[in-house]
Protein backbone atom coordinates (compact mmCIF):
# COMPACT_ATOMS: atom_id res chain seq x y z
CA UNK A 1 0.00 0.00 0.00
CA UNK A 2 1.82 3.57 -1.10
CA UNK A 3 2.23 6.20 1.60
CA UNK A 4 -0.09 8.92 1.91
CA UNK A 5 0.74 12.29 0.78
CA UNK A 6 2.61 14.35 3.65
CA UNK A 7 1.23 17.75 4.21
CA UNK A 8 3.42 20.23 4.16
CA UNK A 9 2.99 23.12 6.36
CA UNK A 10 5.24 25.47 9.27
CA UNK A 11 5.96 23.53 12.23
CA UNK A 12 4.57 25.10 15.08
CA UNK A 13 7.09 23.73 18.00
CA UNK A 14 10.29 25.92 17.82
CA UNK A 15 12.66 23.33 18.99
CA UNK A 16 10.89 20.52 16.45
CA UNK A 17 11.15 23.69 13.98
CA UNK A 18 15.16 24.09 14.53
CA UNK A 19 15.69 20.07 14.43
CA UNK A 20 13.93 19.81 10.94
CA UNK A 21 15.53 22.82 9.58
CA UNK A 22 18.95 21.64 10.85
CA UNK A 23 18.51 18.34 9.17
CA UNK A 24 16.64 19.33 5.50
CA UNK A 25 19.54 21.97 5.46
CA UNK A 26 22.48 19.42 6.00
CA UNK A 27 20.93 16.86 3.73
CA UNK A 28 20.11 20.11 1.03
CA UNK A 29 23.89 21.12 1.35
CA UNK A 30 25.09 17.46 0.55
CA UNK A 31 22.82 16.80 -2.24
CA UNK A 32 23.84 20.10 -3.96
CA UNK A 33 27.45 18.77 -3.20
CA UNK A 34 27.51 15.53 -4.50
CA UNK A 35 25.92 17.10 -7.70
CA UNK A 36 28.31 19.48 -8.39
CA UNK A 37 31.40 16.68 -8.26
CA UNK A 38 29.19 14.16 -10.12
CA UNK A 39 27.67 16.24 -12.94
CA UNK A 40 30.58 19.20 -13.13
CA UNK A 41 28.27 21.81 -12.47
CA UNK A 42 28.31 25.47 -10.97
CA UNK A 43 26.08 25.93 -8.19
CA UNK A 44 25.62 28.12 -5.09
CA UNK A 45 23.27 28.16 -2.28
CA UNK A 46 22.28 30.40 -0.11
CA UNK A 47 20.11 30.01 2.95
CA UNK A 48 18.65 32.50 5.83
CA UNK A 49 17.62 30.50 9.26
CA UNK A 50 14.22 31.89 10.93
CA UNK A 51 16.75 33.59 12.99
CA UNK A 52 18.39 35.64 10.91
CA UNK A 53 21.62 33.04 10.47
CA UNK A 54 23.54 32.39 7.10
CA UNK A 55 24.25 29.11 5.85
CA UNK A 56 26.21 28.70 2.05
CA UNK A 57 27.42 26.87 -0.39
CA UNK A 58 29.53 27.43 -3.24
CA UNK A 59 31.36 24.53 -5.67
CA UNK A 60 33.57 27.23 -7.30
CA UNK A 61 35.83 29.01 -4.99
CA UNK A 62 33.76 31.60 -4.02
CA UNK A 63 29.87 32.78 -4.05
CA UNK A 64 30.88 35.72 -5.15
CA UNK A 65 31.84 34.60 -8.98
CA UNK A 66 28.28 32.41 -8.89
CA UNK A 67 26.17 35.48 -8.60
CA UNK A 68 28.28 37.60 -10.77
CA UNK A 69 27.77 34.61 -13.33
CA UNK A 70 23.76 34.39 -12.37
CA UNK A 71 23.45 38.58 -12.48
CA UNK A 72 25.47 37.93 -16.21
CA UNK A 73 23.30 35.62 -17.64
CA UNK A 74 20.09 36.99 -16.60
CA UNK A 75 21.08 40.53 -17.66
CA UNK A 76 21.80 38.64 -21.42
CA UNK A 77 18.53 36.77 -21.23
CA UNK A 78 16.59 39.91 -20.79
CA UNK A 79 18.20 41.76 -23.60
CA UNK A 80 17.47 38.80 -26.19
CA UNK A 81 14.35 37.78 -24.81
CA UNK A 82 11.60 40.43 -26.36
CA UNK A 83 13.89 40.13 -29.76
CA UNK A 84 13.36 36.43 -29.59
CA UNK A 85 9.72 36.93 -28.46
CA UNK A 86 8.71 38.69 -31.21
CA UNK A 87 10.38 36.50 -34.12
CA UNK A 88 8.70 33.47 -32.25
CA UNK A 89 4.97 35.16 -33.00
CA UNK A 90 5.96 36.41 -35.89
CA UNK A 91 6.39 32.89 -37.47
CA UNK A 92 3.40 31.72 -35.19
CA UNK A 93 1.34 34.34 -37.40
CA UNK A 94 2.99 33.36 -40.52
CA UNK A 95 1.98 29.71 -40.11
CA UNK A 96 -1.30 30.36 -38.68
CA UNK A 97 -1.70 32.85 -42.24
CA UNK A 98 -0.39 29.70 -44.25
CA UNK A 99 -2.96 27.30 -42.88
CA UNK A 100 -5.91 29.78 -42.88
CA UNK A 101 -4.74 30.31 -46.44
CA UNK A 102 -4.56 26.49 -47.33
CA UNK A 103 -9.00 26.17 -45.69
CA UNK A 104 -10.00 28.79 -47.45
CA UNK A 105 -9.23 27.61 -50.73
CA UNK A 106 -9.56 23.96 -49.96
CA UNK A 107 -13.34 24.71 -48.81
CA UNK A 108 -13.78 27.10 -52.00
CA UNK A 109 -12.87 24.11 -54.10
CA UNK A 110 -15.01 21.85 -51.93
CA UNK A 111 -17.79 24.03 -52.62
CA UNK A 112 -17.02 23.43 -56.45
CA UNK A 113 -15.13 26.80 -57.23
CA UNK A 114 -11.44 27.50 -58.28
CA UNK A 115 -11.35 23.96 -60.04
CA UNK A 116 -9.50 24.96 -62.98
CA UNK A 117 -5.93 24.43 -61.86
CA UNK A 118 -6.19 20.67 -60.27
CA UNK A 119 -5.22 17.86 -61.95
CA UNK A 120 -7.35 14.54 -61.95
CA UNK A 121 -5.34 12.98 -59.02
CA UNK A 122 -6.42 15.93 -56.80
CA UNK A 123 -10.00 15.69 -58.34
CA UNK A 124 -10.13 12.38 -57.60
CA UNK A 125 -8.80 13.00 -53.69
CA UNK A 126 -11.37 15.19 -53.26
CA UNK A 127 -14.25 13.53 -54.91
CA UNK A 128 -13.60 10.59 -52.01
CA UNK A 129 -13.18 13.19 -49.35
CA UNK A 130 -16.71 14.05 -50.54
CA UNK A 131 -17.74 10.66 -50.78
CA UNK A 132 -16.57 10.38 -47.15
CA UNK A 133 -17.98 13.37 -45.90
CA UNK A 134 -21.38 12.19 -47.25
CA UNK A 135 -21.07 9.30 -45.96
CA UNK A 136 -20.52 10.41 -42.43
CA UNK A 137 -23.69 12.85 -43.03
CA UNK A 138 -25.98 9.58 -44.38
CA UNK A 139 -24.65 7.67 -41.29
CA UNK A 140 -25.47 10.68 -38.86
CA UNK A 141 -28.69 11.35 -40.20
CA UNK A 142 -29.81 7.79 -40.33
CA UNK A 143 -28.62 7.39 -36.28
CA UNK A 144 -30.68 10.60 -35.33
CA UNK A 145 -33.73 9.02 -37.32
CA UNK A 146 -33.28 5.69 -35.46
CA UNK A 147 -33.17 7.60 -32.48
CA UNK A 148 -36.07 10.11 -33.11
CA UNK A 149 -38.45 6.66 -33.96
CA UNK A 150 -36.84 5.28 -30.73
CA UNK A 151 -37.94 7.86 -28.37
CA UNK A 152 -41.25 8.16 -30.77
CA UNK A 153 -41.97 4.20 -29.90
CA UNK A 154 -40.88 5.05 -26.57
CA UNK A 155 -43.76 7.59 -26.36
CA UNK A 156 -46.65 5.47 -27.73
CA UNK A 157 -45.65 2.41 -25.16
CA UNK A 158 -46.30 4.52 -22.63
CA UNK A 159 -49.40 6.43 -23.80
CA UNK A 160 -50.53 3.19 -24.46
CA UNK A 161 -49.91 1.52 -21.25
CA UNK A 162 -51.32 5.04 -19.88
CA UNK A 163 -54.64 4.23 -21.61
CA UNK A 164 -54.99 0.62 -20.04
CA UNK A 165 -54.18 2.04 -16.43
CA UNK A 166 -57.25 4.71 -17.04
CA UNK A 167 -59.40 1.61 -18.68
CA UNK A 168 -59.00 0.02 -15.54
CA UNK A 169 -59.91 2.64 -12.98
CA UNK A 170 -62.56 3.70 -15.15
CA UNK A 171 -63.92 -0.33 -15.00
CA UNK A 172 -63.29 -0.05 -11.02
CA UNK A 173 -65.37 2.82 -10.80
CA UNK A 174 -68.05 1.62 -12.91
CA UNK A 175 -68.31 -1.30 -10.37
CA UNK A 176 -68.08 0.33 -7.25
CA UNK A 177 -70.62 2.47 -8.78
CA UNK A 178 -72.81 -0.59 -9.40
CA UNK A 179 -72.54 -2.25 -6.34
CA UNK A 180 -73.61 1.22 -4.79
CA UNK A 181 -76.82 1.46 -6.50
CA UNK A 182 -77.15 -2.04 -5.65
CA UNK A 183 -76.78 -1.21 -2.18
CA UNK A 184 -79.13 1.80 -2.58
CA UNK A 185 -81.66 0.23 -4.49
CA UNK A 186 -81.37 -2.65 -1.88
CA UNK A 187 -82.05 -0.36 1.18
CA UNK A 188 -85.27 1.16 -0.59
CA UNK A 189 -86.95 -2.27 -1.48
CA UNK A 190 -86.43 -3.50 2.41
CA UNK A 191 -88.22 0.15 3.70
CA UNK A 192 -91.26 -0.52 1.33
CA UNK A 193 -91.46 -3.73 1.93
CA UNK A 194 -91.54 -2.87 5.34
CA UNK A 195 -93.66 -0.28 5.09
CA UNK A 196 -96.34 -2.41 3.40
CA UNK A 197 -96.14 -5.18 6.27
CA UNK A 198 -97.23 -2.73 8.97
CA UNK A 199 -100.23 -0.73 7.37
CA UNK A 200 -101.50 2.49 9.60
Amino acid sequence: MGRGKILIKRIENSTSRQVTFSKRRNGLLKKAKDLSILCDAQIGIIIFSSTGRLYDFASTSSMKSIIERYNKQKEDHQLLHPATEVKFWQQEAASLWQKLQYLQEHNRQLMGQELSGLSVKDLKKMENQLEKSLKVIRTKKEQILTDEMEKLSQKESLIHQQNIDLNKQLEIIHIENVELQKKVYGATDADEANNSSHPP
